[in-house]
């Protein structure tokens, strides 16, 4: 790929407009937006938008038989505070591109502006901006929207930034890169009390407190085991932010990981049934 001083110009300074403006999965409005205007001037022979909420796809054709190549990014960003103090920090609190999908986002224009200016020389070359990866559900909107089976891609790839590696240096890996990831959200129910009188409700205070331990102990093995499991905690509520009322209502979040997918389906069997007879035995639904 050629790209001008110019065109390095510009796409850093669009990557860094992204980054002062994040929004998080499954409102990426402006952000597509901004990936459509960006793109028009490259000439796409189509353009398909609201793909599984907010994706974009953008298609350049050859005119030739051959091969559909599709380039994948990101669009969303994370729920974080941005600490980093850099010029172009994100201006929406809250809510930054901690993760580097603004980066990603502005690989795949710099890909658009390549092939508005030379076209494949056969098949077809199909840019992805995917919606609402960080939740894990954006993948499966794109797959399930109709329109995606006009794309029916033969070949698909995606990459990552890796904060460390050498400018210019790509790195890649025999066999697998990543895990399979999934989240798990555990809503508690019980009943409220006064807090004078916490013996009148049910509490799901004990109950987050044994999962919260119990949880993580269900992974086992480390990356290099074909059985490798994790599950990570990562969130946990209880009641409300008052001193006057014994919670009622609880939720605990969870990220799962496994190498292979049937050591998946085990995990989220093991940590729903954990989850169920814990709550149970502590009178909770």
């Amino acid at each position: 790929m050629t790209l001008t001083n110019r065109d390095i110009v510009e796409l850093t300074e669009w990557r860094r407009k992204l980054h002062r403006q994040p929004e998080i999965s499954n409102e990426e409005e402006k952000t597509a937006k901004e990936v459509v205007d960006f793109l028009a001037d490259t000439g796409p022979d189509k353009v398909l938008t609201g793909l599984g909420g907010h994706g974009v796809v953008a298609v350049y054709d050859s005119g030739q038989a051959g091969p559909t190549v599709l380039f994948r990014s990101e669009l969303d960003a994370l729920p974080i505070e941005e600490l980093s103090g850099v010029a172009h920090s994100s201006q929406v609190p809250g809510k930054s591109h901690m993760c580097g999908h603004d980066g990603h986002t502005a690989i795949l224009a710099a890909l658009g502006r390549q092939f508005g200016r030379d076209r494949p020389a056969r098949g077809r070359v199909v840019l992805m901006f995917q919606p609402a990866e960080e939740t894990g559900n954006g993948a499966a909107g794109v797959v399930a929207d109709p329109r995606f089976a006009e794309i029916a891609p033969d070949f698909a790839f995606s990459l990552h930034n890796l904060p460390g590696v050498p400018f210019g240096e790509v790195r890649l890996k025999a066999g697998t890169v990543n895990c399979a990831s999934r989240g798990m959200r555990i809503v508690l129910e019980g009943k409220t009390a006064h807090s004078s009188m916490p013996e009148t409700g049910t509490s799901p205070m004990p109950t987050v407190s044994e999962l919260m331990p119990a949880l993580p102990a269900l992974g086992r093995g480390t990356f290099a085991d074909d059985d490798f499991s994790m599950l990570t905690v990562t969130h946990c509520s209880m009641g409300e932010a008052v001193f006057g009322i014994a919670p009622g209502y609880a939720e605990v979040w969870a990220t799962l990981r496994t190498r292979r997918d049937e050591r998946m389906a085990e995990l989220v069997a093991a940590a729903e049934a954990l989850a169920a007879e814990i709550a149970a035995a502590h009178g909770l639904a």
